[in-house]
């Protein structure tokens, strides 16, 4: 299985690693097949920009890097743009994912979604487009062909 050059650059010196005392919003998301289990702080501001973002993550190495990835690609951007950060984006970041491996991106996505969740029901707002996060994501790999 071979990984890219960002994806090992992205597990061995991670961006963002660590956790937000009094985040705006928290989210955590695992996959019961593989183990993997990640949780996205997002420090957003007044104007709904997220400041600042870090990421923990137990799994494996492309856990790891896609969730390094993903804080990067939120960082900076409104809660609306965040939304849009999908595990297909964080897989292109990334230089791609071999297939296995996949659902690593996926997990990125739903973390950073269900902080949003949090951050929207913390502040009593709807977010255009967010759904109720899951908790496992492999309730929805059975439904997902790849």
């Amino acid at each position: 299985m071979a990984y890219s050059e960002k994806v090992i650059d992205h597990f061995t010196n991670p961006r963002n690693m660590g956790e937000i005392e009094g985040a705006s919003g928290v989210g955590t998301v695992g996959n019961a097949k593989c183990g993997d289990i990640m949780r996205i702080y997002l420090d957003i501001d007044d104007n709904q920009i997220v400041r600042d973002v870090k990421f923990k993550t137990f799994g494996c190495g492309a856990a790891v890097a896609t969730s390094s990835m993903a804080t990067e690609l939120v960082k900076g951007k409104s809660i609306y743009e965040a939304l849009q950060v999908t595990n297909k984006a964080v897989m292109e970041a990334l230089d791609g994912l071999p297939p296995v491996k996949v659902h690593c991106s996926l997990l990125a996505e739903e973390a950073i979604h269900a902080a949003l969740w949090d951050y929207a029901t913390k502040h009593n707002i709807e977010i255009p487009g967010l759904q109720k996060p899951v908790n496992d994501i492999s309730e929805h790999e059975e439904a997902e062909e790849y």
